[in-house]
């Protein structure tokens, strides 16, 4: 086994504490990669609030995250030593279900390996993320990460990015295209980016006002205030594709109600159970439809179009000693918009 060092959940608390870490010796076709940047992501607080200290799984939340390969196994072929990398939030899947040959590894029919609480299709073992100073991954779900792109302010595509691209890219957004974003968030600010570079009309659904100028610096061209009834029924069939970025329970009504005909609401913030009235649906012929993360081959291609757009994250950087405060503070909705831990200071 290899020994890294990282942030694991005390078993107590919803802290995390510094620990020794192992990681499996490197199989055939394995990386082992210095973990430079990792994203801190809502699942990362969700993971940590769910945690059962009983159940005897280790908790090492980081599911983004951007570092420089270091070793590889005799079976490599994409990747040498001294490569700048980026992981993502799967690490494995069976590769043999109609999804995965379709290259949506998202969706493996036998659950993708995550790549922290998952199970380890060989040995068994829980999955640590990338809240460590090395991860091991299988080269396959490595990618290189663009010369172009700043590696901190990259590290959150690998979640955030991939999960509102999937929609807006599947959905062929593009000019001629009227896009509405719920929610300026971690997820909702990147949305904005990508639709903007798209060559949508883009604009921004939020309940704070004084999110306005933040939305038309990102490139937005219309702000909506989804607290002013008024202004939200002027904007009723106005839009071709809504992206529902807010990660609470919330009413989708408002939200379809702005759908033009034969649109489509893509909700991706809030992973629990909704309600929807039919008439929502019916009136329009609105669709109503969700994605999680992405296949490799849609990640690459992200990654190609943010090098050529120039768009990454915009994000505060901490050193991972701080990881507590980043959590508490997102918690709090007091980030904008993604907290990227350095992990430099572990040894």
């Amino acid at each position: 086994m290899r020994t890294t060092t990282g942030w694991q959940a005390d078993g107590t608390t919803t802290e995390l504490r510094r620990t020794r870490l192992e990681r499996r010796d490197l199989r055939p076709d394995d990386l082992a990669v210095r973990v430079d940047y990792c994203g801190v992501c809502h699942s990362d607080l969700h993971a940590l609030g769910s945690h059962d200290p009983d159940a005897g799984r280790p908790l090492v939340p980081g599911h983004e995250f951007t570092g420089v390969v270091t070793g590889t196994g005799p079976a490599v072929t994409r990747f040498s030593a001294g490569d700048a990398v980026a992981v993502g939030n799967i690490v494995d899947s069976c590769g043999a279900c109609p999804m995965c040959r379709a290259g949506q590894e998202n969706f493996c029919h036998a659950f993708p390996t995550l790549t922290y609480g998952g199970t380890d299709r060989h040995d068994g073992s829980t999955t640590l993320g990338g809240y460590s100073r090395e991860y091991v991954v299988h080269e396959a779900f490595a990618h290189p990460l663009p010369a172009a792109l700043d590696p901190a302010a990259a590290a959150p595509l690998l979640c955030a990015g991939v999960t509102v691209w999937e929609p807006l890219h599947t959905l062929g957004v593009g000019p001629g295209t009227r896009v509405a974003v719920a929610g300026l968030g971690g997820l909702g600010h990147l949305a904005v980016k990508f639709a903007v570079a798209l060559g949508a009309d883009t604009s921004v659904i939020s309940r704070s006002p004084g999110k306005a100028d933040d939305a038309r610096r990102l490139g937005a061209h219309g702000f909506l205030v989804s607290t002013d009834p008024d202004r939200m029924a002027a904007a009723r069939d106005r839009f071709d594709v809504v992206i529902d970025t807010i990660s609470a329970p919330h009413d989708l009504g408002p939200y379809l109600r702005l759908v033009a005909m034969d649109g489509t609401l893509s909700q991706v913030g809030h992973l629990g159970p909704v309600t929807v009235d039919t008439m929502d649906l019916l009136v329009g012929r609105k669709k109503l439809t969700s994605a999680g993360s992405a296949g490799l081959p849609a990640t690459a291609a992200m990654l190609e179009f943010c090098a050529e757009h120039a768009v990454t994250a915009d994000i505060e950087l901490l050193p991972s000693a701080r990881v507590n405060e980043a959590l508490d503070r997102l918690r709090r909705n007091d980030v904008r918009y993604r907290f990227v831990l350095d992990m430099s200071d572990l040894t």
